[in-house]
């Protein structure tokens, strides 16, 4: 059953019709929540300012200078960073309260900020005092997670993305086994179950156990609907609904920053972005299983009524699919469900070839993905409005993935992924080189490195799904997407490099982007090469390759790209 054949359901029935941009907004829809739950911890762990809470009842505050008789009002006295507050109790005792220790001063009476005597240190035992200027609640003053309990805030984002690593892993997997449909629809329910639960928790380790599981679906559905949508668009538009589907995602970023700004409790702030999955709940049981996946497991009938349905609604004439399966009707499927059941994660490793090809898309995974959120995560400490730079991070993704789409049909797939890369280690030297003091340009030069790191995001789910066979191409990107998840879960911790040294975070990115984008060059270009359902179509392809490499492809590519996730 070859996937020329396949494309002519396309032919007949519409490439992009009534049909297909229903399923294709109704799924893209929900990737929207997908993009939230991955950044809403941007805001639900911001640290503000904070000090000990004192021993007693204060009848007196003195802070940066500034006196007032309430302690509520300390931090509306001065913008300064400063935490060191000094206050009178009602019995007459004076203590300075520092973030992680209280001093009681042993030999004054005086409140003022100079005292030179004798003072004793105690913890902070009566709790913290925190900034409500920005946020009335974060799950940081929830919990108190500061001082020597500041890691357990840091373990938040990385603890999700290990479920996102999880979750890329084990749905890839399933959607091979039991049909695209049937993940797409539990992953959804768990997006919103879950995510309403993060927000009801009554404590901190509920509150990751809720995350990570709702990390473990969003990662499936993510991984599952780009697959799901590829396999129900035809050649003609089958490049900007692949790549576009990932706009999707950056409207959630944006909605997360547009939220954080509006809802300052960070539980209500949980649930109103948990509650964007709800509309896809009215029209996800209209979501048939796709015709490849049926096919491949035998399920002609089925199929057969997909294509009716799909040529139904597009009001053309449909295509028997004993057609396309003549002479021999039933065994190309079949072989294919052998294939399917045969192969697994280590056929990445089929040969020293295929071997070498994986270790380096899995490298170009795992730089897009440390890069994206070293940019994503770190915008909200680029100074100005922390809500406006992250929504501009998320903006910005829209413009490189519509130009992600114009190269990749000219240029080809390879050529845009090398210049991406190379672009965004270029910005990650400039930003090395830019004083801290020219905030402008610090931001459009993240947002440029944010642009290039997009691009790559955007294009190397395609990218990767067509270098690689049927019998394993959903496998190909789930393993993509989960190695990549190693890269966000380190990137949450770079925020902190600065400490170590000032430019480590863009050297780290500019590094590997480099090294990414040399040996990107080493991968076959896919522009214009019909993809493949078997081991064996591959190596012949991958045997002419040598014959054809010096070839310009037109731009008609995408004709084969669909047939990946068959």
């Amino acid at each position: 059953m070859g996937h020329g054949n396949l494309e002519l359901i396309f032919d007949r029935v519409g490439h992009f019709g009534r049909y297909q941009i229903f399923l294709y907004f109704t799924c893209a829809f929900q990737n929207i929540s997908c993009g939230i739950h991955y950044l809403a911890s941007v805001f639900m762990t911001v640290i503000p300012r904070y000090a000990c809470r004192p021993p007693g009842n204060v009848s007196r505050v003195l802070f940066h200078n500034v006196s007032d008789l309430r302690l509520d009002n300390i931090w509306k006295l001065s913008s300064s960073s400063q935490e060191e507050v000094v206050v009178q109790l009602q019995d007459g005792e004076i203590w300075e309260l520092k973030r992680c220790n209280r001093f009681r001063r042993d030999n004054s009476s005086s409140l003022d900020y100079n005292y030179n005597g004798h003072k004793s240190r105690y913890p902070c035992l009566d709790g913290y005092i925190y900034d409500t200027s920005k946020w009335d609640s974060t799950v940081v003053t929830q919990w108190d997670l500061v001082c020597n309990r500041e890691w357990f805030a840091k373990l938040i984002q990385p603890t999700f993305m290990v479920g996102v690593l999880l979750g890329a892993l084990i749905f890839g997997y399933l959607s091979d086994r039991v049909g695209r449909r049937l993940v797409l629809w539990s992953t959804s329910i768990g997006m919103y179950f879950f995510g309403i639960a993060a927000a009801f928790t009554l404590d901190y380790y509920s509150f990751m156990f809720a995350r990570f599981l709702l990390a473990i679906v969003a990662s499936g559905y993510l991984i599952v609907v780009f697959v799901y949508v590829t396999e129900f668009v035809g050649k003609k538009a089958r490049t900007w609904a692949c790549i576009q589907v990932h706009s999707f995602f950056a409207v959630g970023t944006m909605v997360v920053a547009l939220t954080g700004y509006l809802v300052r409790t960070w539980w209500i702030y949980q649930i109103i972005l948990s509650t964007v999955t709800v509309p896809f709940f009215f029209f996800c049981w209209m979501l048939p299983e796709t015709p490849f996946w049926l096919l491949s497991e035998g399920k002609f009938k089925e199929a057969q009524t997909v294509v009716d349905q799909m040529a139904k609604w597009n009001r053309t004439g449909t295509i028997q699919l004993s057609e396309l399966l003549s002479p021999d009707i039933y065994s190309p499927v079949g072989r294919t469900t052998t294939y399917v059941n045969k192969h697994r994660l280590l056929d990445l490793f089929h040969d020293c070839d295929i071997g070498t090809r994986t270790l380096i898309i899995w490298l170009i995974w795992f730089t897009g993905c440390l890069g994206f959120y070293a940019f994503s995560l770190n915008s909200v400490n680029l100074g100005g409005n922390a809500y406006l730079n992250l929504f501009l991070m998320g903006a910005v993704d829209i413009p490189a993935y519509f130009l992600v789409c114009f190269g990749m049909d000219t240029l080809g797939r390879r050529m845009v992924l090398v210049i991406a890369l190379f672009t965004s280690a270029f910005f990650c030297g400039v930003l090395m080189i830019i004083p801290p003091k020219y905030y402008f340009w610090i931001m459009v030069t993240t947002m440029a490195g944010k642009f290039a790191v997009g691009s790559v995001f955007g294009l190397i789910y395609l990218y990767t799904a067509e270098l690689y066979p049927t019998v394993i191409r959903t496998q190909a990107v789930g393993s993509g997407s989960m190695v990549s998840r190693a890269g966000s879960i380190i990137a949450p911790f770079s925020v902190n490099l600065p400490d170590i040294w000032i430019f480590m975070p863009q050297m780290l990115v500019g590094s590997l982007s480099l090294v990414s984008g040399i040996l990107t060059l080493r991968l076959p270009e896919t522009l214009q090469k019909p993809l493949t359902t078997t081991w064996e179509e591959t190596n012949i392809l991958d045997a002419e390759k040598g014959s054809s490499s010096g070839e310009t492809f037109p731009t008609t590519s995408d004709s084969e790209a669909g047939q990946t996730r068959s």
